[in-house]
């Protein structure tokens, strides 16, 4: 059975832990990669049923003799227009309604119904997803490979998965920062810090300005509660797939002592199916 240090603020080991065997599963790309495409959310938009629709239109103009309004032999389009003015059978008509014409409704607008997620995953396959992102965080390979600026440096496999005391919890921010910063080095203390940059080309002006990254994910345990917003964290009971596989496998993750056996609980009362879990 795999065991890990659990680290204090100084990064020195404290005393280890038996490991739950999830950590150490079998890692599946494509089956999280399937999970994640389901869970993709669009936030659905359309515009109004009305727009383009709300002007008195008579409808498309006639062109048969005998008919009041026609305009047989006057070589007009069939475009439906609105009555401006008129004098006797003679019409002022402006063209409405088309989406050729001047605030008319739009040819083929955006549908909420395209918009709307309907992939399914099946039970089994989410179970073994998690499991697959779990191990992912504790296996060198995926995080150097996820990580462009890791590349070509040395990282220690015995240091994943990152476990920590649960001291570390209750520190003020200047301290809890220089904790995590101790604990995980210079070259993965640069990608654990999120930051914002401004986005290059028009992608600024549809809403899109800022891009930023991930940084470090912090799993605490049920009770515990991280007191800094300086990194992302969440409960272990509230932990999904796409919180450790956001942007790929293999996203740097601290847990605490207490996280791991709310973890190993949680998967413990599921029932995972063990044939994909290795021995």
């Amino acid at each position: 059975m795999a065991k890990a240090n659990i680290l204090d603020i100084n990064g020195n080991k404290t005393k280890d832990i038996v490991m739950p065997r999830w950590f150490y599963g079998k890692i599946r790309e494509d089956i999280v990669s399937k999970v994640i495409e389901a869970k993709k959310i669009k936030q659905p938009y359309a515009p109004s049923i009305l727009a383009g629709r709300q002007s008195s239109v008579s409808g498309k103009i006639i062109h048969q003799r005998h008919v009041w309004k026609s305009q047989y032999g006057r070589g007009m389009s069939r475009v439906p227009r609105k009555t401006m003015s008129r004098r006797g059978n003679q019409f002022n008509w402006v063209g409405a309604t088309a989406p050729n014409t001047r605030g008319g409704r739009r040819a083929h607008p955006p549908k909420v119904l395209s918009m709307i997620n309907t992939n399914k995953i099946n039970k089994k396959e989410l179970k073994i997803a998690f499991i697959s992102a779990l191990s992912a965080t504790a296996d060198v390979n995926f995080v150097v490979k996820k990580y462009e600026t890791l590349k070509g440096k040395k990282i220690d496999s015995a240091k994943l998965p990152l476990v920590v005391e649960s001291k570390i919890i209750g520190l003020k921010t200047k301290t809890f920062i220089d904790a995590v910063k101790t604990i995980l080095g210079k070259d993965l203390f640069s990608i654990a810090v999120r930051k914002k940059a401004q986005r290059a080309g028009k992608g600024k002006l549809r809403g899109r300005k800022y891009k930023k990254t991930a940084g470090v994910l912090f799993v605490t345990g049920s009770e515990e509660k991280l007191k800094s917003g300086t990194f992302e964290s969440i409960s272990a009971k509230g932990l999904s797939i796409t919180d450790l596989a956001k942007g790929g496998l293999g996203r740097l993750t601290i847990y605490t002592e207490k996280a791991i056996k709310d973890i190993d609980d949680r998967l413990k009362s599921k029932m995972v199916n063990i044939k994909e879990i290795k021995k």
